[in-house]
């Protein structure tokens, strides 16, 4: 049985290139929207009134972030400081400048709600010594679409978007939402790699 009733105001936000290291970005971040892939079909009527079913392959995953930061893109460290970036080639020095560019880099993003006193990132362990109940969701693979900036409520928000197609080319998961009651350890993931996704 679950300890708690819901997951609310507090979660964890965790970016990490392939190869790289993890990014917290829950600092940043006001609102996350996780749009699972569809696995969607079509009925396909026969001439006799029945229907056959048409399975449609499963549809990409998006995740949108609303967020508040006040650089360009992350220089140095573990604290995620802007997003502009994870769609281009980053600049590890101050002053941060990012031109646009052809780079595509494979990201891992990582989301966690839990009940773990002061986790450091999304990607802790949870562990039933710390009766530490948690809900995550993990997409490996993708590619941030998009980073675009507004200020038309006032305060410099901006809205970016990460997809990931549902498998790779090998047809292993790119998606993986796991959770634990507290009963039982969930272990954290793996270092990310090109083959390593978990």
């Amino acid at each position: 049985m679950a300890k708690v009733d819901s997951w609310s105001e507090i979660g964890l936000v965790s970016i990490t290139a392939q190869s790289g290291t993890a990014v917290e970005f829950k600092t940043l971040t006001e609102t996350v929207d996780i749009d699972i892939g569809d696995k969607e079909f079509d009925a396909m009527p026969m001439i006799s009134g029945g229907r056959v079913v048409k399975f449609n392959p499963q549809e990409p995953t998006e995740i949108t972030l609303e967020a508040y930061p006040v650089e360009a893109g992350t220089d140095t460290g573990a604290v995620g400081k802007g997003f502009f970036d994870l769609l281009n080639t980053a600049d590890a020095t101050q002053p941060v400048s990012i031109s646009v560019d052809h780079t595509r880099t494979k990201y891992r993003m990582s989301l966690l709600w839990t009940d773990q006193t002061s986790p450091a990132t999304a990607e802790v362990a949870l562990t039933t010594s710390g009766a530490d109940s948690g809900l995550r969701i993990l997409c490996a693979d993708g590619f941030f679409t998009s980073a675009k900036p507004s200020f038309t409520d006032g305060i410099l928000k901006w809205t970016v978007k990460y997809k990931v197609p549902a498998f790779d080319k090998s047809a292993v998961a790119n998606v993986k939402i796991e959770s634990t009651d507290g009963t039982a350890n969930l272990p954290a993931p793996a270092a990310y790699t090109s083959s390593a996704k978990f």
